[in-house]
């Protein structure tokens, strides 16, 4: 059906008819533009011609090499003044009582004092040097005019011609003569040549010292980074910070602003050295200002670590080669020496190299474990590079969940007791009753008799903020997720990590990108060893690692995500961390799938055979209430003995660890409770039958409901 549209406005210019002639419209070209200005040609040409590289090359060079000369004349004016003064001393004198080094101080004062006194000695012999050395000229020239006249006489004898005595004394007068000549020729050039000499002197020094700014240098200069650490270059990187207080203590120092650095040490791919921070000027704030501190060195900011040493006062800086970090670290040992076995007790796991290009090795002896970071950062790859080097310690058991289930654990089947795999709320279920069934199995040793020895058992869990975010709960209404008293992944974390380390049950877990809700803080605080990836911020940090490592220096919120993938900040007593640090940088080794199944293929062969369950067996639905009537049977009343009894012989697992307690708390909840009858306690058939009928009804109209 079509509507009608009726237009509310009239068009300007009414349709013409069909018939109409058709009207050729002339539209005439363009205006021409009008002619670009005089002034507005030669101001584009001044600005092309001013701004063209050629121009600025010119003038960046026409700068630099006359700041060349200007300021190499003043450092070899420098250089006299501290040649011929004692402000080189002062200077040093007012650098160590800045550090606070008064016997660096007095020495340097006792230093200032013996150059004074020589200084004093030799202008006191210039009062004296003249009319030595006026003496000196006489017997010289006295001397020499005996020997000329000497072998005059020789020669006279010898050619017996009395002309021949003053022949020497003559070509000596020659000689001078000729010298005389020499000097008056060059004389006048050396004049007009002499200044620009002593300029291109001048420009050498100061080329030699690049005693230019930064944007005069020469491109290969100005843009050169990964220039070799010098303690000049620090000095100045610390004098530029910012912090004015460090600023003037520097100032005071003058050039000796070295004395505040020890020595530069090489420390793997960089160097490594300690700087004792002038009076009113502390730690924290040159941590704060590491991105400029790594500019100022030339360096990204990945490339420079700040910690901070036992010593007072005192940074430690460590700075790599440009670009070093960013190069591979090289295959695992676990990789390239099949041979390699594990020690659970006094082994190490290889589990990469520390910044100074050492082998850093972790000790899992009795230490629950904690890694997390950013995802897709390598922190399932740092976890399962540890579980591969404890496979090979045939004593050690695994119960694993992967709460991601993409088979990052895959090759764990076989090895490990129970291996389960799935992001789903059913898989939490699965991995939380496992955890619980190792809380059970930690009660059992720890009723054992002293001095029982068993084996390791490490209860693993990969992405586990998936267990505590999940929403689910059981039949009694207890969440398996979250962070409360009742929530039963919690719980058993908790359990583990209050008393599973004294009978070598541990809880190794990996999460992602920490919170409060996702990683709880009793949980975090638990592991004895934490690590953590690349983060976001810097509470995160403090949540993966804890304050008093981040207040150290540790920064994983400052790795680059995506760069820098697998490399760790790690907090632990079970790896070597230097001393007066509270975290150590680790580049963890990069292990694939298939060279992780060739691990686990050689751990399984240490094993007699491992039945990898990849579900928690549940015990089987019973209905006590309907099981106790059933052993009733037909008498009126039983003694709850002989209930008991009965109960353990119709089903061992559901009741054969049933006490009266247990009986008389079923019949209670049901309203069946035994009583006593001729002395003993009894359950009656009457009352059993009642509960059952009373149940049947509730439930039948709950239904109907």
């Amino acid at each position: 059906m079509s509507e009608n549209v009726v237009h509310l406005h009239k068009p300007t210019d009414p349709p013409a008819p069909e018939t109409a002639p058709t009207v050729l419209t002339a539209v005439p070209d363009a205006p021409p533009a009008p002619p670009v200005p005089l002034w507005v040609r030669s101001g584009r040409a001044v600005k092309t011609a001013a701004t063209h590289e050629s121009t600025r090359a010119t003038v960046r060079a026409a700068a630099r090499h006359s700041l060349y000369t200007l300021n190499g004349g003043r450092i070899v004016a420098r250089r006299t003044w501290d040649g011929r003064t004692g402000s080189r001393y002062e200077r040093m004198i007012r650098a160590a009582e800045a550090a606070g080094n008064l016997e660096a101080a007095e020495e340097w004062e006792e230093r200032l004092q013996r150059f004074r006194a020589a200084r004093h000695h030799r202008r006191m012999d210039l009062l004296h040097s003249p009319v030595e050395a006026a003496k000196g000229v006489a017997v010289g020239a006295g001397v020499s005019i005996g020997v000329l006249v000497a072998l005059g006489v020789v020669m006279a004898i010898n050619n017996k011609d009395v002309g021949d005595v003053i022949t020497p004394l003559a070509a000596t007068i020659d000689f001078i003569a000729l010298l005389i000549r020499i000097v008056q020729v060059v004389w006048g050039p050396a004049l007009s040549i002499g200044p620009f000499l002593a300029l291109f002197a001048l420009w050498s020094v100061g080329r030699k010292q690049q005693a230019a700014p930064n944007w005069a240098l020469p491109a290969n200069v100005r843009s050169h980074e990964g220039e070799p650490i010098t303690p000049s270059i620090v000095v100045k990187a610390l004098r530029d910070l910012g912090v004015p207080a460090l600023r003037n203590a520097i100032k005071e120092m003058g050039d000796a602003g070295a004395s505040m650095l020890g020595p530069i040490r090489i420390a793997g791919c960089g160097v490594e050295v300690d700087v004792t921070l002038p009076s009113g000027v502390s730690t924290n704030e040159v941590q704060g200002k590491r991105r400029k501190l790594a500019e100022n060195l030339t360096r990204h900011e990945h490339e420079v670590f700040i910690t901070i040493p036992q010593a007072a006062r005192t940074v430690r800086l460590w700075v790599a080669d440009s670009g070093a970090l960013d190069e591979p670290i090289g295959p695992s040992p676990l990789v390239t020496d099949e041979s390699m076995t594990a020690d659970y007790a006094k082994g190490r796991a290889p589990w990469g190299q520390d910044l100074r290009g050492d082998a850093a090795a972790l000790s899992l002896y009795q230490r629950h474990l904690l890694i997390t970071g950013l995802s897709n950062q390598g922190k399932t790859v740092a976890l399962r590079s540890l579980a591969l080097w404890l496979a090979l310690d045939k004593s050690v058991q695994f119960l694993m969940g992967d709460l991601k289930g993409v088979g990052d654990w895959a090759m764990f089947d076989g090895l490990a007791t129970t291996l389960i795999q799935g992001p789903t709320d059913e898989h939490v279920i699965q991995v939380t009753e496992m955890v619980e069934g190792a809380v059970d199995e930690m009660n059992r040793r720890i009723q054992a008799p002293p001095g029982t020895v068993f084996p390791p058992l490490i209860v693993l869990v990969d992405e586990a903020q998936v267990a505590f975010m999940c929403p689910a709960k059981d039949d009694e209404k207890r969440p398996y997720g979250g962070s409360k008293a009742n929530s039963r992944y919690f719980m058993a974390v908790r359990k583990i990590h209050n008393q599973g380390r004294a009978v070598n049950v541990l809880m190794w877990q990996g999460t992602q990108d920490p919170t409060n809700e996702n990683l709880p803080k009793l949980v975090r605080e638990g592991a004895h060893t934490r690590a953590s990836l690349a983060l976001g911020t810097e509470s995160q940090a403090r949540m993966a690692l804890g304050d008093k490592a981040v207040d150290g220096g540790a920064a994983p919120n400052l790795l680059r995500p995506g760069l820098d993938r697998g490399t760790l900040v790690v907090a632990s007593d079970g790896i070597t961390i230097p001393a007066g640090q509270s975290s150590i940088t680790v580049r963890t080794h990069y292990i694939d799938d298939d060279a992780a199944e060739a691990i686990t293929d050689r751990a399984k062969a240490l094993r007699d055979g491992v039945t990898t369950l990849h579900a928690i067996e549940r015990e089987e639905e019973h209905d006590a209430l309907a099981d106790i009537a059933a052993v009733v049977g037909d008498a009126p009343r039983v003694r709850t003995k002989d209930v008991l009894a009965r109960l353990a012989t119709r089903n061992a697992d559901a009741y054969g660890g049933w006490s009266f307690i247990d009986l008389k708390g079923a019949l209670d909840d049901a309203g069946a409770g035994p009583y006593k009858s001729d002395g003993v306690m009894v359950v009656a058939r009457d009352r059993v039958a009642r509960a059952l009928a009373n149940r049947d009804n509730e439930g039948s109209a709950s239904a109907t409901g």
